[in-house]
């Protein structure tokens, strides 16, 4: 089984006014930008009255080596979301209000083609392999994911940002 390290554990949240599709869609492009594939494991809208709740699941996997692999998960949670008319220089434009939380976890994982998992004395080795041949590198990567998810959450405040200035 691949070796999985948790590298970064956090969130963003702000409630107010953003556009939920605009916001949507950066974010998800951003990653893709960044060569990840996303795979989303929920979409769930709940209607409450005239507002709605609503809940995603991504998780956006980069392969960087025949051996490493970063992971990324991003848990949204939009409570209270209606949709309101702002006006935007001398306009008026249809908005979201709500409270937007996204929970990130990114993941560097070892091994994650499960080529060292055939039997134990290959198990051995990879032990052996990534205390000793490749700790350097293991931190490499590590900070070069903690660097990605950074600016990943950078990007998505400074667009939320925006949007609620409107």
């Amino acid at each position: 089984m691949a070796e999985r390290d948790r590298i970064y554990k956090g969130k963003i949240r702000q409630s107010g006014i953003f556009n939920f599709k605009d916001f949507y869609e950066f974010l998800y492009d951003y990653l893709v930008d960044e060569n990840y594939y996303i795979i989303e494991k929920k979409y769930v809208e709940k209607i409450k009255g005239d507002s709605k709740d609503v809940e995603i699941k991504w998780t956006a996997i980069k392969e960087v080596s025949d051996y490493f692999s970063f992971e990324i998960s991003a848990h949204w949670f939009i409570l209270g979301m209606k949709k309101v008319k702002v006006k935007k220089e001398g306009e008026e434009v249809s908005m979201d209000s709500g409270t937007l939380e996204i929970k990130f976890d990114s993941v560097l994982v070892r091994d994650w083609e499960n080529r060292w998992e055939n039997a134990p004395f290959w198990k051995f080795l990879r032990g052996i392999y990534d205390r000793y041949i490749i700790k350097s590198r293991i931190d490499d990567y590590g900070i070069k994911l903690f660097e990605e998810i950074k600016e990943a959450i950078a990007q998505a405040k400074s667009f939320l940002a925006v949007e609620g200035q409107r």
